[in-house]
C-alpha cells in the first residue's frame, strides 16, 4: 500500500465504493421481496384503525322478569305510600337566669315540635289511610301527611283497634279525582318463601324507602316496645327479611301483585333482617267497622286466664296440659260481671278446654279464637270442672 501510486490509490477507493453500492442494493431487494405481499402502509393504516376503534361495550345486565315487576310495582304503589309527622306544644327553655346565691331561674315557653314520625298507605280514594296504632296513639298531637309529590295535608285519627296495632286515618283535603290507593289482598293464604315488597319512611327521613325479601314466617306472636302507651303483643304476625326501620312501621308490606298483604309493624332489635307485619286480614275488618260504626269493634267473652302449656300444669298441678285456666290477677276479678262469660255460667277455677269446637293451646289462644268471631254469635264451650267435662254457650257481645 505504501508503493502505490496516487492514481492507483484513487482507482482503488472508487473500487471499493462501487463494490459496497452493488453489496448494498443486492440487501435492499432481498428485503423489499421478503415483503412484497404485504403493503407496509396498509399495515400501519391497519394498526391505527384497530388502536382507532375499541373493542365494542359489553352488554348490560339482564335484567329478570321478576325485577321488572317489582320496578313495576314501585312505580305504581309508591303514589298511595305517605309519610305521618306527630306534632304537638312542648315546654322549652326560653331564657334562665344564675341568681347570686348559685340557683338557676328559668323562663319556660310553649312551642310546636315534631315529636314522632312513621308511615301509611291510602286504602281508598276517598283518603282513608291505615298505618300503625303506635304512629298516632298520642292523643295531644296533631297529625300531618306528607304526600310523595311533597305536599303537606292534614289528617284526623278515626279510630285506634283496641287489640291489634291497627289505626285508621282520613285526610282532610280531598282533591278533584281523589288519592291513589293501593288494593288489598289475601293474607289467609301466604307461603314462607313468598317474595314480599316493603315500603316506608325510613327512619323517619328517607321517604318511599323500598326493600325487598321473602316471608320468613308465619303466626308469629312477639312482645313490641316502644310504642306510646308501652309493650304490646302482637299475635299472628308475619316475619319477613325485607328490611324494616324505625319509621317504616305502617307502610305496605305487598305481594308480587302489588297488592297489600301486611302493615310494617315491628323489628328485632339486636338482630339482623327480622321485621314483623300485621296481616292485612285484620286490616280489612278495620276498615269496614270504621265505615259502618265510626270505630273498631271486637266481641269479647268476658274472662281472665292463663294458656296451659306443660310447664304450666306442672307447677299448678293440673290435670291437662293445654286450655285456657279462668283465674284472676291480683285485685281483679276472673269472669267479668255482667259479660257473655257470667251470663253462660263460667266460674274461676274453670279450664276452656274448647271454644267454639276447636282446642285452645299455645298455637290456638283464647284470644284470636274469639277476635275470628262477630260480635252476636253463639259460640259453644267444652269445660274441664273439678275433673268433669261440661258443655256450655255463651253469645258474644260488643267489647266495652
Amino acid at each position: 500500500m505504501e508503493h502505490l501510486t496516487k492514481s492507483q490509490l484513487i482507482l482503488l477507493v472508487l473500487l471499493v465504493s462501487f463494490v459496497t453500492s452493488m453489496v448494498t442494493g443486492i440487501m435492499t431487494v432481498a428485503l423489499l421481496s421478503e415483503g412484497a405481499g404485504e403493503n407496509p402502509i396498509q399495515t400501519i393504516q391497519r394498526v391505527i384503525e384497530k388502536s382507532a376503534n375499541p373493542p365494542p361495550a359489553a352488554d348490560s345486565p339482564a335484567v329478570s322478569d321478576q325485577d321488572n315487576n317489582i320496578v313495576r310495582i314501585v312505580e305504581n304503589v309508591s303514589p298511595a305510600v305517605v309519610s305521618i309527622v306527630a306534632a304537638k306544644d312542648v315546654s322549652v327553655i326560653e331564657n334562665y337566669y344564675l341568681t347570686p346565691f348559685g340557683d338557676i331561674l328559668a323562663d319556660y315557653g310553649i312551642q310546636r315540635r315534631q315529636v314522632g314520625a312513621g308511615s301509611g298507605f291510602f286504602v281508598s280514594g276517598d283518603g282513608m289511610i291505615v298505618t300503625n296504632k303506635h304512629v298516632v296513639q298520642d292523643q295531644s298531637a296533631s297529625y300531618t301527611i306528607i304526600l310523595k309529590s311533597g305536599k303537606n295535608v292534614g289528617a284526623k285519627v278515626l279510630a285506634l283497634d283496641p287489640i291489634k296495632d291497627i289505626a285508621v286515618l282520613k285526610v282532610e283535603d280531598l282533591p278533584a279525582g281523589g288519592y291513589p290507593f293501593i288494593h288489598l289482598g289475601d293474607s289467609s293464604g301466604l307461603k314462607v318463601g313468598q317474595t314480599v315488597i316493603a315500603i316506608g319512611n325510613a327512619l323517619g327521613e328517607f321517604q318511599n324507602t323500598v326493600s325487598v325479601g321473602v316471608i320468613s314466617g308465619l303466626s308469629r306472636t312477639i312482645t313490641a316496645s316502644g310504642g306510646f302507651s308501652g309493650p304490646e303483643v302482637l299475635a299472628q304476625a308475619i316475619q319477613t327479611d325485607a328490611a324494616i326501620n324505625p319509621g317504616n312501621s305502617g307502610g305496605p308490606l305487598l305481594d308480587l301483585s302489588g297488592r297489600a298483604i301486611g302493615i310494617n309493624s315491628a323489628v328485632a332489635q339486636g338482630a339482623e333482617n327480622i321485621g314483623f307485619a300485621m296481616p292485612i286480614d285484620s286490616v280489612k275488618k278495620a276498615i269496614e267497622d270504621v265505615k259502618s260504626f265510626g270505630k273498631i269493634r271486637y266481641p269479647y267473652l268476658g274472662v281472665r286466664y292463663v294458656i296451659i302449656n306443660p310447664a304450666v300444669k306442672e307447677s299448678r298441678k293440673l290435670p291437662v296440659d293445654y286450655g285456657a285456666l279462668v283465674t284472676a290477677s291480683e285485685g281483679e276479678l276472673a269472669v267479668l260481671s255482667n259479660s257473655p262469660a257470667k251470663k253462660a255460667g263460667i266460674q274461676q277455677g274453670d279450664i276452656i278446654l274448647e271454644f267454639s269446637g276447636k282446642k285452645i293451646d299455645q298455637n290456638n289462644a283464647l284470644a284470636d279464637l274469639i277476635a275470628d268471631k262477630k260480635i252476636g254469635d253463639k259460640v259453644s264451650l267444652k269445660i274441664l270442672r273439678e275433673g268433669k267435662e261440661i258443655s256450655l254457650e255463651a253469645t258474644l257481645e260488643e267489647m266495652p
